[in-house]
């Protein structure tokens, strides 16, 4: 996939800050969290987390900026921008953020007036200075997470620094690199190069990026359905997990690192670090990373990603949020299940096997030591915050959802869904993964345990739905929370619990314009924009699941109805899941307009309306989805099954998907009721026929390939 071709557009900006300029690369440890409309580097910019430089370079001339917003395209790789000022001044510029760390602006300006113009750049002189041989540097310690950063700005004519004069109809080329670096205070982190070899002398630099960016994407199969809106979402998930990609190696994330975004909450105030970002290691979040870095071609990202969120596990066998210098508590995730699935693609042999040792030790000890199940092993949660859905209004059921929620006194804890799905589906995985070990046994006997205890204590026959239990008493807290859809994404349901998914789906519950809303709309407490008892308690865009929509359980949601739609070939399920899936899809871009990607943590499920602010944020699966359910690609040890479901385009096309030692071009072609497919395998056919209701099967050695030998 060639991901500029794919995702190109117009400029980007914050929606709460009007004017404002996203960029679209980042670096192993550099990137701009937004940047204010003027040239160069001024706005919020990070280093690692957080940490708010206000500027690291800028250029102006001597007239005053033009009062409309600079006009220009956004590309993953960099953003080109035109912007205009008085006296017949054009500005056009590049800007980017390398993998290694550099800030690199590549400016033509043009005089088009009738008078001389000059042009100078500035730095912040409160802590950098301009030495003799014509480079800026500056050193600034971030107590906070016990490193200093070190900035070097070199530039292709150093006389920029003291201004350079333009005569009317000329143009002036330069080109500015700011290389940020740290020196940690802990002298177990290793020792990184503080040199740069981007030379701003260079006039290649912006062919170098954009070639450098876009090896990334080159193992990323390619996907073209006819659809604009689906083709750009495929397109930009895949730009969304290489944005929030880090590698800090300072502290506990040494390696290759998911993040959960790279925006704000809160302040953006220079040199200010308080204040909650996403910008860290966040288990709830990584197992969404591992399930869709399995169809990049290159295993070793995946196993890198896992690898990171294994080390931030606890005695307890729980998954901690992690920054450089400080563990939170753990996190809800299903992180065995979701490293089982990896290897479903790439085989096991791509596990670390820190990694399974994490998942069997999660599956062992997280429920029991750090959440006290009983005999039921059911798992009891006692902070709403852990689940990563704070807010959920079961916990509040046995005192009406009182106005100040609070007040511990009126909170219950509870045996929730979520949790205990995630143990059945981390144990069973975990139970797969290792053979003939003897704790294989123990692991399928808690799944067991909790499917039995989940279908017995949380299913109500007569409202059709799971519910959380009281962690005492065992009485059912009668709120449809979305995570009752999670014993169908586990597949322990079967046709007797239909009716109450389908009743789920209907537009009195969960069938909102935006689907699906955190509560169904029956219960006493939803508020689709999020306050609790009409208290904004945490803000206008604060983390609540008491209504708003969230990607997070939108995506488990449409995985749960499409496991049922295939596995009981409904008609039903299977147009609710393209119903889902198109409403999914148009949260993805500011407006619905598949020109502007702009994902955020969560929305009005009644409206549409994005909720918070956090562009391009990694909270949720959608990769996955497409691959099994739009393309229909279902990978087994001894047989791949292509079975998609119908979303409303007749021509689909997935081009270099490698699973194990294939690699696959899958295209299916005509309307509903008269498909094709074609599947073949490093440019050799291997099937080409109808595809029927129960699709088509190959068999097939996922780890050996016959057509790989053949075409060499």
């Amino acid at each position: 996939m060639i991901i500029d071709d794919a995702l190109t557009g117009p400029h980007r900006g914050l929606r709460t800050r009007p004017g404002s300029l996203l960029l679209g690369p980042t670096g192993r440890r550099l990137w701009a969290e937004v940047l204010d409309d003027v040239p160069g580097f001024r706005g919020s910019i990070d280093y690692v987390h957080k940490i708010n430089v206000p500027l690291l370079f800028t250029v102006a001339p001597d007239r005053p900026a033009a009062p409309e917003r600079s006009e220009g395209t956004w590309r993953p790789s960099h953003l080109r921008s035109r912007q205009r000022f008085g006296g017949g001044v054009l500005l056009e510029e590049a800007r980017f953020v390398t993998w290694t760390d550099e800030a690199v602006s590549i400016q033509t300006w043009h005089n088009e007036g009738t008078e001389p113009v000059t042009v100078r750049a500035t730095f912040d002189r409160q802590w950098c200075r301009l030495d003799a041989d014509g480079r800026v540097r500056g050193e600034r310690e971030i107590t906070e997470y016990d490193f200093s950063i070190q900035l070097s700005i070199t530039t292709s004519d150093p006389a920029i620094w003291a201004g350079v004069e333009v005569a009317p109809g000329e143009r002036y080329e330069v080109r500015l690199v700011a290389a940020m670096r740290h020196t940690s205070g802990d002298p177990a982190d290793p020792v990184i190069d503080q040199t740069s070899d981007w030379d701003a002398v260079d006039p290649g630099l912006l062919q170098r990026q954009i070639a450098e960016y876009q090896g990334w994407f080159d193992e990323v199969p390619e996907l073209r359905t006819g659809s604009t809106m689906l083709d750009r979402a495929w397109a930009y998930r895949w730009y969304i997990l290489r944005s929030c990609l880090t590698e800090p190696q300072l502290g506990y994330l040494q390696g290759l690192t998911a993040t959960e975004g790279r925006s704000h909450k809160h302040t953006k105030e220079p040199w200010t670090v308080v204040g909650h970002e996403f910008s860290m290691l966040v288990p709830l979040s990584s197992p969404f990373h591992v399930v869709d870095l399995r169809w990049h071609g290159n295993p070793a990202i995946g196993s890198a990603v896992m690898t990171a969120a294994a080390a931030t596990q606890t005695e307890d066998g729980q998954l901690c949020a992690t920054k450089i210098r400080h563990r939170s508590k753990g996190y809800a995730n299903y992180y065995g299940f979701a490293i089982a699935q990896f290897a479903k693609v790439h085989g096991r042999d791509s596990l670390p096997e820190a990694a399974v040792e994490t998942a069997v030790r999660q599956a062992l000890r997280e429920h029991r030591v750090g959440l006290r199940a009983g005999t039921d092993e059911l798992p009891v949660e006692s902070d709403h915050k852990r689940t990563g859905k704070e807010y959920q209004p079961s916990y509040w059921y046995w005192h009406d959802y009182p106005t100040d929620a609070k007040d511990p006194a009126t909170f219950t804890p509870l045996k929730r869904v979520d949790r205990a799905i995630y143990t059945y589906q981390n144990a069973r995985a975990a139970a797969s993964l290792i053979g003939d070990d003897p704790r294989a046994a123990e692991l399928t006997a808690i799944a067991d345990t909790v499917r039995e205890a989940v279908l017995a204590k949380q299913w109500d026959a007569e409202t059709g739905f799971f519910y959380d239990l009281h962690h005492e008493t065992d009485e059912q807290a009668r709120v449809r929370n979305v995570v009752g859809f999670y014993p169908w994404w586990a597949g322990i349901t079967d046709e007797q619990h239909l009716t109450g998914l389908r009743a789920a789906i209907g537009p009195e519950l969960f069938g909102t314009s935006l689907r699906y809303p955190s509560v169904a709309q029956d219960c006493a407490a939803f508020r689709p924009q999020g306050g609790w008892m009409g208290n904004f308690i945490k803000g206008r865009n604060g983390c609540m699941w008491n209504g708003p929509a969230w990607p997070y359980t939108t995506g488990l949601a449409l995985d749960a109805i499409g496991t049922a739609a295939l596995r009981h070939d409904d008609e039903d399920l299977a147009a609710e899941f393209s119903a889902g899936l198109w409403s999914y899809l148009r949260s993805h871009f500011r407006d619905g307009d598949p020109a502007v990607p702009y994902l955020v943590e969560h929305y009005d499920p009644l409206t549409g309306e994005p909720i918070s602010d956090e562009p391009d944020y990694n909270h949720s699966s959608l990769i996955d989805l497409l691959v099994r359910y739009v393309v229909g690609l279902q990978p087994g040890p001894d047989e791949l099954r292509i079975r998609p479901l119908e979303v409303g385009v007749d021509d689909i096309a997935m081009r270099g998907v490698r699973i194990g030692a294939h690699v696959l071009d899958v295209e299916i072609t005509g309307a509903r009721g008269a498909r094709r497919v074609e599947l073949s395998c490093h440019g050799a056919a291997v099937h080409a026929g109808p595809l029927g209701p129960d699709g088509v099967t190959v068999a097939w050695d996922p780890q050996v390939c016959d057509h790989r030998r053949a075409a060499r």
